[in-house]
């Protein structure tokens, strides 16, 4: 008997020091695990415990100022896949740099037609943060060319499904392993569990934005991913079966294909579940993401969640044209490094023929314009006109637009030439 007690005693023992080098290991750290947050789908089919583990990565140039790695992706089609990565710091980009890491990081995501830029990457890095962009096709871009010309990037022998239609929404129908929409936001996410586990990295000042696909997946992730500090969709959302160019795309499916695309997929499942501080940033005339839609995706985010949303008009469709908009720093600075914050325009309404809303706090502006159209024609196509505005305190007013206007916004700049908007107001009818 006392010998088996003495077995059971040191079998705790050894149960105790394993379970306390796992903790100092950080495999068990809670701050590293994303918390499912109660308001997401039941049908959501991620694995986010096992995507909140770094996953096993490779350098493939760890000298350049802006270095290359592959990390292991989701298996595809029975077998591991790994995806192609660019990873930038200001410690990268110059070893003499005296700004002290941790610095604060960011997961850059690509569009549709797109793949990681290194440029994107640098960018930031110049900025004062860690940056990843990665290639979330299965590609990867050959060195010393054009990485905006699909013709210029090489298949990974051991990459994930490709953007195409058929990958985005027709596999719907298969194994859910088969579907980009899977895996593209999965991807997504270990790229931030790897760039939070790097020491350079402040892991709990962290940033996600992506463009047109990239927004709408930096929408998905935003909502599974709670430990990112800010997120920044620029162009994509959500509500895409109604009032976007993939509606046809969506809609053509068979009814029971194109409900579960919808119940997987969709943006707006994700939006709801929302809990850092969250950026739109779009043009008023894009041809893929319409602003009936984009307005939605905005509501959808809870009211207790910070937001902010920039409408420019007639803003052109582009990877560069995405990342270019200043407010997009702006935003992230000021949530993650307590920089001055955006301006932030609140509850637009028409009364008496007059136009007003509300800055949620004091902020010197330069201009203030309405923004309308009358046009309920294909949103690439639409007209925009605009009415000045007149800004006392807090405090925003002037003429109504026209009786017959389909959707109106507010657009302030402030002293440093940052643009915000007030939320978009549209009399246009969408599926429920």
């Amino acid at each position: 008997m006392v010998t088996f007690m003495n077995m059971v005693r040191h079998f705790r023992t050894f149960l105790c020091l394993s379970i306390l080098c796992l903790l100092a290991s950080g495999s068990l750290q809670a701050a590293d695990l994303i918390k499912p947050d109660p308001r997401l789908p039941e049908t959501t089919p991620w694995d986010l415990e096992a995507l909140s583990k770094a996953p096993e990565f490779e350098w493939i140039d760890q000298k350049s100022p802006v270095r290359t790695l592959t990390y292991e992706g989701l298996d595809y089609r029975g077998k591991p896949t790994k995806v192609f990565a660019y990873y930038a710091s200001p410690q990268t980009l110059n070893p003499e740099e005296k700004q002290a890491a941790p610095y604060p990081g960011i997961v850059l995501i690509h569009g549709g037609g797109g793949t990681a830029f290194r440029e994107w990457a640098a960018l930031w890095a110049k900025k004062g943060y860690a940056a990843i962009a990665m290639d979330l096709a299965g590609f990867q871009p050959i060195e010393n060319k054009n990485p905006h010309k699909k013709e210029n990037r090489t298949r990974l022998p051991e990459g994930g499904p490709d953007q195409s239609h058929v990958e985005k929404f027709e596999a719907v129908k298969s194994d859910k392993s088969e579907h980009w929409c899977y895996h593209a936001p999965a991807n997504a996410i270990l790229a931030h569990s790897l760039i939070r586990s790097f020491p350079e990295v402040d892991q709990n000042r962290t940033a996600v934005t992506g463009i047109s696909w990239g927004g709408y997946l930096t929408c998905i992730v935003a909502g599974l991913d709670n430990r990112f500090k800010a997120a920044v969709p620029v162009y994509g959302c959500g509500f895409l079966n109604n009032h976007s160019v993939f509606e046809n795309s969506i809609n053509r499916l068979p009814p029971e294909d194109a409900k579960r695309w919808m119940q997987l997929y969709d943006p707006g499942q994700y939006l709801r579940a929302v809990q850092m501080p969250i950026f739109f940033v779009n043009g008023t005339n894009d041809f893929a993401y319409w602003l009936s839609a984009y307005q939605r995706s905005y509501e959808a985010v809870p009211e207790t969640t910070p937001r902010n949303i920039r409408i420019q008009v007639k803003m052109g469709h582009s990877h560069p044209a995405g990342w270019a908009p200043k407010e997009i720093a702006r935003f992230i600075n000021e949530k993650l490094n307590q920089e001055t914050p955006l301006p932030v325009v609140q509850n637009p309404l028409i009364k008496d023929k007059q136009v007003s809303a509300e800055l949620s706090q004091p902020v010197k502006i330069k201009t203030a314009v309405l923004q309308y159209t009358t046009d309920d024609g294909p949103n690439h196509e639409r007209k925009w006109n605009s009415i000045p505005l007149q800004v006392e305190g807090t405090k925003i007013s002037g003429a109504a637009p026209p009786e017959n206007t389909k959707i109106w916004f507010i657009n302030v700049t402030d002293e440093a030439d940052a643009m915000t908007s007030s939320p978009l107001v549209t009399n246009e009818s969408h599926a429920p």
